[in-house]
């Protein structure tokens, strides 16, 4: 990794004050041939000789611990580690174990610096095991676990050396982190993420800046090998990294990365960039080598001109130059630069300040303690005046940097939330980027054994709660041109018209309540209240509407009585309710209730049971809040027989489709289908009579 966490590389004490020598001794390395070497050469003193050469030569071949710290101190832990390996593996002997132990240590810490966490656990693992003295190898072992993703090993790795050192800020957090991930694992999340495969090389590609009036440009560093120069890096083994950007096409869809053109570009390493609002200035970060000295990160700017980037020109944030400076963010309004720095003043490690961009004396701010912590605190983004993104391994997390997100509550209160997975992981997540909506792209070197970062897609599922149903009428035909209308008390408001089939869908809010209401010409409004679930999960619904038509009478369904009685039976109450919801939800209707019987029985009885019956209905219906100028009780005894609907017909198949079940019909039935029969034709139904009921 170069650009993606260079300031966490350099904020240790001694890369700022390494002493300036070169890196290499160059010790010229003599091949021997032994063969060819005739009998008569070989005396005594000859072979004294030879034996001195070739141990002289061996140790001029033998990597010295004095080049590693140089290297280390420089901050190239890339070279530095190969020294350091070397190092290592020269110390054999059984009273060098207190030396191999310490070479370990110093072998982890640069594996550490390079995000390589299994290699940085194994060197930590054999410091300890050769009795390095200093506790803090327990912690970065710890630390290295915690990013592995073993959090149990880590949980007990944190708690042997909190029990050496119970204060440590950083200890105590990582712990907590643990058993937070431990916890939290396999709990769903919403998001989706997906590797950027188009963006992606087989070194490190990171930070990745959606620019644009739709984000239809995308900007990242990136150590391809395509990256200007020849040169690898010290530091990490790669090339330096460049700054490449791909656009979309006229389809959407993403075109090929090149390499962004102009003078910006140099052999060293340019990358995490932010943009002015717009878009004519880049303010990314640099690395500045000089020979023999340590690497100065600092923050740079460059011009857009004709599609074409000048050559950078630095940015004093303020006078300093033992700190560094990088991680650039431009807020969205323009006013002000967010960016990290090791400079005095902070929390330790790595923090995030702010200084105004339009004047800058007296306006540095560090962002304060619910942001910054004792670790790095780094790459921030800031989506809007009040919405901070950032990276964090002080905080707890899954393991290394984890991506954070933190609403502003005042000039240096922050209330933040830590984001789940698969946006974190237990490897390195940084360098987020949002398009408009709750998608975009951000870093990680997530399951990448070198520690490699590779840039990933992310998207935001919603919550997915539908309610699907189906306007029909009292024969269960479908109702199309029927409008729906729905009302939540989140002040939500829609309108759909009914398919021709019938069918309608919504989408929903969580834990919303609705009411509905559903009409069409013709025939009688209906309501329906329900609330949707409040869980985080996708939900469907579903509602059937049937509309009772002003012109056709409408049966009530499971109204009872006793025989040869006008009482009504407990079991009518629901049906009964239901149409005085009906009613209620059409206060300008006036209705005739009708009763009437099958073929048994006189005429005149018949009527006057009918009539009852009817009335029975009409009195309920009183009682229980309806006006009696709106109703109109009608007995017809047997005078009107049913005839067979659609919806009949599919209960009773064996009545076709518009068949009058007459009383001669019946007899001409089986014993079975005769008391079907009359049953369909014992019934109570209600009638439209007028619609303009005051």
């Amino acid at each position: 990794m170069i650009f993606d966490k260079i300031t966490n590389l350099f904020h240790n004490p001694q890369t700022n004050n390494a002493p300036k020598s070169t890196v290499h001794n160059n010790c010229r390395i003599f091949a021997f041939n032994l063969k060819g070497l005739q009998s008569n050469m070989m005396k005594h003193s000859l072979y004294i000789c030879l034996l001195m050469a070739v141990m002289a030569m061996a140790g001029c071949r033998q990597a010295k611990l004095s080049v590693a710290d140089e290297q280390f101190a420089r901050g190239e832990y890339y070279d530095a580690s190969v020294t350091y390996k070397k190092v290592y593996n020269q110390l054999k002997k059984k009273e060098q174990r207190p030396e191999r132990g310490m070479v370990a240590f110093r072998l982890g810490n640069c594996y550490k610096r390079l995000n390589m966490s299994v290699r940085a656990a194994n060197a930590y693992q054999n410091a300890i095991r050769y009795e390095y003295p200093d506790s803090t190898a327990m912690l970065y072992l710890a630390q290295a676990l915690h990013a592995e993703g073993k959090y149990t090993q880590a949980v007990a790795t944190y708690e042997q050396y909190l029990a050496l050192n119970p204060r440590d800020s950083l200890a105590l957090r990582g712990l907590e982190g643990c058993r937070t991930s431990i916890a939290n694992k396999g709990v769903p999340s919403r998001y989706e993420v997906h590797a950027a495969k188009l963006f992606n090389t087989r070194r490190s590609d990171f930070c990745p800046m959606l620019w644009g009036e739709d984000y239809d440009q995308i900007y990242f560093a990136s150590t391809t090998e395509k990256a200007t120069g020849d040169r690898k890096s010290e530091i990490t083994g790669m090339k330096n990294a460049d700054i490449f950007f791909s656009k979309k096409n006229e389809k959407g869809e993403w075109q090929r990365p090149e390499a962004v053109e102009g003078e910006l570009n140099t052999e060293l390493d340019e990358g995490i960039m932010s943009f002015s609002p717009d878009g004519n200035t880049m303010y990314f970060t640099k690395a500045r080598r000089e020979l023999d000295s340590p690497t100065s990160v600092e923050i740079y700017t460059s011009t857009r001109s004709d599609a074409k980037w000048s050559a950078p020109v630095k940015y004093e944030v303020i006078a300093d130059t033992l700190s560094t400076f990088g991680h650039p963010a431009v807020s969205p309004d323009g006013n002000y630069l967010y960016f990290v720095s090791d400079m005095p003043g902070g929390y330790g490690g790595n923090d995030i300040w702010r200084i105004s961009l339009k004047d800058r004396v007296g306006t540095l701010l560090n962002l304060g303690p619910d942001i910054n912590t004792a670790g790095n605190d780094d790459f921030p983004y800031v989506r809007s005046d009040s919405v901070l993104y950032f990276s964090s391994d002080g905080h707890p997390g899954m393991g290394g940097l984890d991506l954070f997100r933190a609403v502003k509550t005042g000039d240096t209160s922050w209330r933040k939330e830590h984001l789940p997975a698969p946006l974190n992981s237990s490897g390195d997540d940084f360098g987020i980027t949002f398009a408009a909506t709750e998608e975009g792209f951000f870093t990680s070197n997530r399951n990448d054994p070198k520690g490699y970062d590779h840039i990933y897609s992310f998207k935001y599922i919603p919550v997915k709660i539908t309610i699907s149903g189906i306007v029909t009428d009292k024969d269960e035909e479908p109702v199309p041109g029927a409008v729906i209308r729905i009302v939540g008390n989140d002040g939500s408001i829609q309108k759909e018209v009914a398919r021709d089939d019938g069918s309608f869908t919504f989408t929903l809010g969580r834990g919303v309540k609705y009411a509905m209401l559903a009409g069409a010409k013709g025939y009688l409004n209906q309501k329906q209240e329900f609330e949707s679930d409040n869980t985080p999960e996708d939900a469907e619904y579903w509602v059937e509407f049937v509309l009772p038509s002003i012109i056709n009478p409408s049966v009530i369904e499971n109204i009872f009585y006793d025989f040869d009685k006008a009482d009504l039976r407990e079991e009518s109450v629901e049906a009964l309710n239901s149409l005085i919801t009906v009613l209620n939800d059409n206060p300008h209707v006036v209705i005739e209730m009708a009763s009437h019987t099958d073929r048994w029985g006189s005429e005149a009885y018949n009527m006057s049971l009918s009539h009852r019956r009817a009335q029975s209905v009409v009195d309920y219906l009183i009682a229980h809040g309806i006006s009696a100028d709106r109703l109109k009780a009608q007995g017809y005894g047997k005078s009107q027989p049913k005839t067979v609907t659609k919806r009949i017909n599919r209960l009773y198949p064996q009545f076709e489709e518009g068949t009058v079940l007459t009383e001669e019909y019946v007899l001409s039935l089986s014993e079975a289908d005769q008391e079907a029969a009359d049953q369909i034709n014992r019934r109570t139904e209600f009638s439209v009579i007028s619609l303009d009921y005051e």
